[in-house]
């Protein structure tokens, strides 16, 4: 059982269908999963932000370039974690908390 939770909070982090994959199926009153789905929310969030900031030309294309190097980083570091069975919090996306 252990490992379903740890592929379903991987899975979050892979996408947005991943995420509602994750969500559908897995089990909302875990803190391991809860914590995953939250960070996992808090990178698609941010990987939308920097898609709307690539309408500013020429910086914006740099901007979103930067950020989407970083949301790469943020998800292969979660997935890792996810899969170890960590509950660390990522740096600097850590603190935030859009569920639970």
């Amino acid at each position: 059982m252990k490992s379903k939770r740890n592929l379903l909070a991987a899975a979050s982090y892979i996408t947005w269908i991943g995420f509602f994959v994750a969500f559908l199926m897995g089990d909302r009153t875990d803190p391991f999963h809860l914590h995953h789905m939250n960070q996992a929310l808090v990178i698609n969030v941010i990987s939308i932000v920097g898609g709307v900031v690539a309408v500013i030309p020429i910086l914006g294309a740099i901007a979103t370039g930067i950020v989407e190097i970083g949301v790469f980083i943020f998800d292969i570091m979660g997935i890792y974690r996810a899969v170890i069975g960590s509950k660390e919090p990522l740096p600097l996306i850590g603190d935030f908390h859009l569920i639970g």
